[in-house]
C-alpha cells in the first residue's frame, strides 16, 4: 500500500481537537481523497485508473473526503451497501486547490455570503459543493473538530474522474483489518493513514472556504 500509516493513538496527539481543518494524507505534491463504491465500480476504477464503466454515472453529484475516519464513518468501515470497497484517490495539490476554488457551500453561510441571492447565484453557476461536518472517532462518535467533504458534478466531476486522478488505490483490505481492531476495542492496535493539516497556498481561498 502506497499510503503511509501510523498508530491511531499517535495520530490523535498531533491532530487539532477543534476548528475546521483539511486533514489529509499528503506526499510531496500529492494529496489523497477517499470514496467508497460497490464492487463493479471499484473494479473498473482500479483496473483502468479512472472512473467510468457501465455502472458509474457522471450525471450525479459525487463526494470526496480527504479525512479517513470521516470516510469510515460514512461507509461503516466498508460494510454499508454499495460502499463495500474503499478507494484512496491520489490527485495533485494544484488540482485539489482548483476544485476548492470552484466550491460553493451547500447551505447558506452568512460568514461567506452577504445575501441568500449571492449564495444562490453561485450555487447555480458552479459545479462544486462544500460542507464542513463533525469529524468522527473510530467508533463513529462526533468530534468537536470539523472535516471537509466536497461534492462535484457535471464537467468538474468528469475532469476529476477522467483526468485529475493520478492513482486509484484499493485500500479495502486495510480497512477491514483495522475494523477488526475497532470491533475488538483494541484501539492501541488501530492504524490509520498519516494525516496532516493541508492549507491552500491562497490565503483568500482559506478564508473563503472557512478553514480555521
Amino acid at each position: 500500500m502506497k499510503t503511509q500509516i501510523e498508530k491511531y493513538v499517535d495520530a490523535v496527539k498531533h491532530w487539532p481537537h477543534e476548528g475546521q481543518h483539511i486533514l489529509a494524507h499528503q506526499q510531496d505534491d500529492m494529496i489523497v481523497v477517499y470514496q467508497a463504491y460497490n464492487n463493479d465500480i471499484a473494479n473498473y476504477a482500479v483496473a483502468n485508473q479512472h472512473f467510468g464503466g457501465t455502472n458509474y454515472s457522471y450525471n450525479r453529484m459525487s463526494w470526496i473526503k480527504p479525512n479517513f475516519l470521516w470516510m469510515m464513518y460514512r461507509c461503516g468501515w466498508a460494510t454499508k451497501e454499495n460502499q463495500e470497497r474503499v478507494l484512496a484517490i491520489w490527485i495533485t495539490k494544484t488540482d485539489f486547490e482548483d476544485i476548492l476554488q470552484q466550491a460553493v457551500f451547500s447551505s447558506f453561510n452568512s460568514k461567506q455570503y452577504e445575501s441568500h441571492d449571492e449564495w444562490k447565484a453561485e450555487l447555480e453557476a458552479k459545479e462544486v459543493r462544500l460542507q464542513w461536518d463533525p469529524d468522527h472517532d473510530p467508533y463513529g462518535n462526533k468530534q468537536t473538530r470539523r472535516a471537509i467533504q466536497i461534492g462535484m458534478k457535471g464537467a468538474m466531476l468528469e475532469n476529476f474522474g477522467k483526468h485529475q486522478v493520478k492513482l486509484i488505490e484499493d485500500i479495502t483490505e486495510f480497512v477491514k483489518q483495522q475494523s477488526t481492531n475497532v470491533n475488538a476495542n483494541s484501539i492501541d492496535k488501530l492504524s490509520v493513514p498519516v494525516e496532516t493539516i493541508y492549507k491552500p497556498a491562497d490565503e483568500g481561498l482559506q478564508k473563503r472556504i472557512g478553514i480555521g
